[in-house]
């Protein structure tokens, strides 16, 4: 089977789509508004809004002691509505006490249970560590990707910012939204909310997904500038991982697994892969100069880390036109090795698909190192 390696043919990032070789920071601003369309049209396809608008604020709590007084709790509710129906999402953060403003602020997509948040300081989960990210100087903010649109392929377009804002027409356009898309915007939403949380304003913000939340995290952060760093944990394909290779989770099998996650034209290049116009290195390269940080996990093999690696070397050089480091060496990392040093930040950690306390533990000390 073909694996991502330096000899794979792969679209170049230093390349305009004329084939004009792009050696300015300036120039690749310039080219940059295409390649994103590119993402939209051929794999995450197009919304019917860029950004949501008119969304009601209910804060319900303002600054409650949390975590025996070493944290204070904020919760809100943000309700949006559109032509079709309206929803909520439900937000909790925590920041540390006093007055002073955090180092930055950490924004979680939570795709799995509820409980994750409902629970982080009765039955806290190495998912969301909250206390100890507060303990280390920084806001935390978690919200729950079902209130954006449900991850479920026969019920998703009927549901949240779909419903809200359509289209819910079938079959869908080629290149309409998927639920990537559609939980991007939620991202957006939540940032749109901090400025109501006044030590939260002109802070730093991180935004963390897993596995598919960091697919969302990713492209999120290529849309809205107003992301920091973008940490992707185990994305895998349609994430961080290149789309050139066999190996892992394929096109195939992820459009058929989850059909409602991308735009249909995706669903075109399941056999075709080496046809997309775009790879996931230029997903990264769209985030530069702000902080991208992918995490693997060495029993990943669906995520296959090396493809996730790949991405980060191959997405370095649009780093290195704005005078910034990449990843480093391009050697694939050891087991337990990080690398921290540049603009692209990666580590490998022992395990399997999940995102734990020493993920965490990496994604602060990176912040702590770059994060400003």
């Amino acid at each position: 089977m073909s694996a991502p390696d330096e000899d794979t043919p792969r679209p170049d990032p230093l390349r305009a789509l004329d084939g004009t070789p792009i050696t300015t920071p300036a120039a690749w601003a310039e080219h940059r508004p295409a390649l994103l369309e590119l993402f939209r049209e051929h794999i995450y396809g197009r919304g019917p809004i860029a950004r949501i608008s008119g969304v009601a604020y209910e804060i319900e709590e303002a600054a409650a002691p949390a975590f025996d007084g070493a944290a204070l709790r904020h919760r809100a509710r943000l309700d949006y509505a559109g032509p079709g129906a309206s929803g909520s999402i439900r937000l909790t953060a925590y920041l540390p006490p006093g007055d002073a403003k955090p180092k930055g602020a950490f924004v979680l997509i939570v795709n799995r249970s509820r409980r994750i948040i409902d629970e982080a300081e009765t039955s806290p989960r190495e998912f969301w560590p909250a206390r100890e990210i507060v303990a280390r100087g920084y806001a935390t903010l978690a919200f729950h990707y079902g209130d954006v649109a449900t991850d479920k392929p026969g019920e998703a377009f009927d549901s949240g910012v779909f419903a809200a804002f359509g289209p819910k027409a079938t079959p869908r356009a080629p290149d309409s939204w998927g639920a990537i898309s559609a939980w991007a915007l939620g991202i957006s939403a939540v940032l749109d909310y901090l400025p109501q949380i006044p030590r939260l304003e002109g802070v730093p913000v991180a935004v963390v997904g897993h596995s598919r939340g960091g697919k969302t995290a990713l492209w999120c952060a290529a849309q809205d500038p107003r992301v920091a760093l973008a940490i992707s944990n185990e994305s895998g394909t349609t994430g961080a991982a290149l789309a050139r290779t066999t190996r892992g989770e394929t096109v195939r099998r992820i459009n058929t697994v989850f059909p409602h996650w991308f735009a249909p034209n995706y669903h075109a290049y399941a056999d075709r892969h080496e046809e997309l116009p775009v790879d996931q290195h230029q997903l990264l390269a769209l985030i530069a100069p702000r902080l991208v940080y992918v995490a693997s996990a060495s029993d990943d093999a669906n995520a296959d880390p090396r493809a996730e690696f790949r991405a980060c070397v191959w997405a370095g050089p649009v780093f290195a036109l704005h005078g910034l480091e990449g990843v480093g060496a391009p050697d694939f990392p050891a087991i337990g090795e990080r690398r921290h040093e540049g603009a692209i930040g990666y580590h490998l950690r022992a395990g399997e698909h999940d995102l734990k306390r020493e993920d965490w533990r990496h994604f602060l000390d990176y912040a702590d190192r770059h994060l400003r």
